[in-house]
């Protein structure tokens, strides 16, 4: 939905109804991703690609007959005709299933202001039920930074909540992708398949320090998810080649590059040089900015006088209690690999405002829902 989230805008905008196809699953080779539409309105206008062409016509004639019976959703799947080349199929030997449903702007109004959001370039997520009971089958939800809306067939009870929860979790990866709900160990009280839709950069992972504990932490993070900055002020330590899973090695002071490069909610900062001349001009400006987490690594001694150093540069105590130091959870890592799980670990449950207890210690449901409502205003 998100790829033609500027189109799509214009015809909410016009409150004009239309037929959204959707690719949620794809089995072998295929054309485009999870995720990608194509819609067509009500006077056959086209706009988007699901197969760069091999299905088009197929999936067109769906949305035609969607719009013209205001039929329920439907899934159909395509793959390769082996009897005749000419045959609806995928060429390229894969199989894609669709999801099609008919899209009213007027009803499900939520939907316009998140492609405006999209449009501008702010994070943003479409949850849409793509397998479930019939009544729930096509709701869609919607997720900006500050909270959700939905169809009022979702409203704001569990199922909503729910779906909600999962489409923050996967704003935070900035990823689109399909999610199951519903059983013994979730909060939703029907089983769902729903696609959520992302459009969101990756969240930043800033590393500072190019030591050894460096190379699996940029390993760890890049495997999250994170694009992961490896940042160090000696240039013999901090190449390319020691940290291939960074997008980008940079030399430069720490507090300087950080001066100058885009964080927000969803960044993770981790100081790893526990070296005052570093550490506290980078932290001093760290603890100041609207940076998800701040971390940083040493001893208890070696925290306490970076607390004392930190105090004399004026940073406050509001600001002080946001650092994570040592960093980490408790899991008795020594080794560098089993730092960075440790580093990570901390990262996902300050993210999630879990406990990081373990969950045999814990009652109750196993994921709790995270994710705010809007108010209806």
């Amino acid at each position: 939905m998100l790829n033609i989230a500027d189109a799509l805008h214009h015809w909410c905008r016009e409150e004009r109804p239309f037929a959204l196809a959707t690719v949620v699953d794809v089995i072998g080779s295929a054309p485009l991703p999870v995720g990608t539409s194509v819609a067509v309105d009500e006077d056959g206008n086209v706009i988007g690609s699901i197969s760069g062409g091999c299905v088009e016509g197929e999936v067109y004639e769906l949305c035609r007959r969607i719009l013209a019976e205001r039929g329920t959703p439907l899934r159909a799947r395509f793959g390769y005709s082996d009897d005749d080349a000419f045959a609806v199929g995928l060429t390229c030997g894969g199989e894609l299933d669709v999801f099609v449903q008919r899209v009213d702007p007027v009803s499900q109004s939520h939907l316009t202001t998140t492609l405006s959001a999209a449009v501008r370039g702010r994070p943003t997520a479409v949850a849409q039920v793509v397998d479930g009971p019939d009544r729930l089958r096509g709701a869609t939800l919607s997720l900006l930074e500050d909270g959700w809306t939905a169809d009022d067939v979702l409203g704001r009870h569990a199922t909503g909540l729910a779906m909600a929860d999962r489409a923050s979790a996967r704003l935070r990866t900035g990823r689109t992708g399909l999610a199951s709900l519903g059983g013994e160990t979730d909060t939703c009280p029907e089983q769902l398949s729903v696609l959520i839709h992302v459009a969101a950069t990756r969240p930043r992972m800033l590393i500072f320090g190019a030591v050894d504990f460096a190379t699996a932490l940029s390993q760890a993070g890049h495997f999250l998810g994170y694009r992961v900055t490896v940042c160090d002020a000696r240039p013999a330590f901090t190449t390319a080649g020691r940290f291939p899973h960074a997008a980008e090695v940079v030399v430069d002071w720490p507090h300087r590059y950080l001066a100058r490069t885009p964080v927000d909610a969803r960044t993770a900062v981790c100081v790893l040089t526990h070296d005052a001349k570093f550490d506290i001009p980078l932290l001093s400006l760290a603890l100041t900015l609207p940076i998800g987490y701040v971390g940083a690594m040493g001893s208890r001694r070696t925290h306490h006088e970076r607390l004392r150093l930190l105090r004399e540069a004026a940073v406050n105590e509001a600001e002080l209690s946001r650092l994570r130091s040592p960093i980490g959870l408790d899991l008795g890592a020594r080794t560098s690999e089993e730092t960075a799980i440790s580093i990570t670990a901390e990262i996902i449950a300050h993210t999630n405002r879990a406990t990081g207890l373990p969950l045999s210690l814990r009652s109750g449901p196993i994921h709790e829902p995270t994710a705010h409502a809007l108010s209806d205003g």
